[in-house]
């Protein structure tokens, strides 16, 4: 089922003498895996700040479940329909992975009891032990700690997970755990991953490979 979509997206920075982003069309389903590779400066990281909403298009349209962007309150598209993971993390240093997962809930009014006990079964669905909750980031491995992060992505219940080059810093093994993590997420609970990445291994492992060069989107064959 389609939860997201571009109808002929084209964006321009001020002054820019080129489109970051020309004409792109795609359908995001719920239930995919979706890799978008491409050389640096190809577009890669504006068309994923456009679909998270950071952003509008300069020309064309991006719907959410039929609706358009240009329409909708971002602030509150960002907050509940969108969750986003990065390549560096971004955990808070100063608190523990518990405290880490719990943040974004508490944020939204969640009581602490309730957010500790969903962060609880998100960490350890993710792989992370009682133990390692205790810690602070700075504990865990560079895997340990991307699973932290796409465990904190969850708790807003968001169904559209975007992913800014989430295996960037961490080696093979790790790397596979992570794909295994995002196409499960995918596959068994219906989530919508998109992932920008130069990582061959990401792209073979997703549903849809899409490639964008010079700002075009196109759809790669197999």
């Amino acid at each position: 089922m389609s939860i997201l979509a571009l109808e002929n997206v084209t964006y321009m920075y001020k002054n820019a003498q080129k489109a970051a982003v020309s004409k792109a069309s795609c359908v995001f389903e719920e239930g995919k895996v979706y890799a978008i590779i491409g050389p640096s400066g190809s577009g890669k990281s504006t068309l994923l700040s456009l679909l998270a909403g950071l952003d509008l298009p300069t020309d064309g349209e991006i719907t959410f479940d039929g609706n358009s962007l240009a329409k909708l309150n971002l602030d509150r598209y960002r907050r509940e329909s969108i969750s986003m993971i990065f390549q560096a993390f971004h955990l808070f240093p100063l608190l523990t992975v518990m405290e880490n997962v719990c943040f974004p809930m508490e944020l939204c009014g969640i009581a602490p009891k309730d957010a500790k006990q969903r962060a609880s079964s998100l960490l350890e669905g993710v792989g992370i032990t009682k133990e390692q909750m205790k810690r602070f980031p700075t504990k865990l491995s560079g895997g340990e700690r991307q699973r932290v992060a796409i465990a904190r992505s969850l708790a807003s219940d968001a169904k559209i997970i975007l992913g800014d080059e989430p295996t960037g810093n961490l080696d093979g093994a790790n790397t596979q755990n992570i794909i295994q993590i995002l196409c499960s997420l995918a596959h068994d609970k219906g989530y919508c991953v998109i992932i920008v990445t130069h990582d061959l291994e990401v792209a073979e492992a997703a549903d849809v490979s899409l490639r964008m060069r010079d700002g075009e989107l196109f759809s790669t064959p197999g």
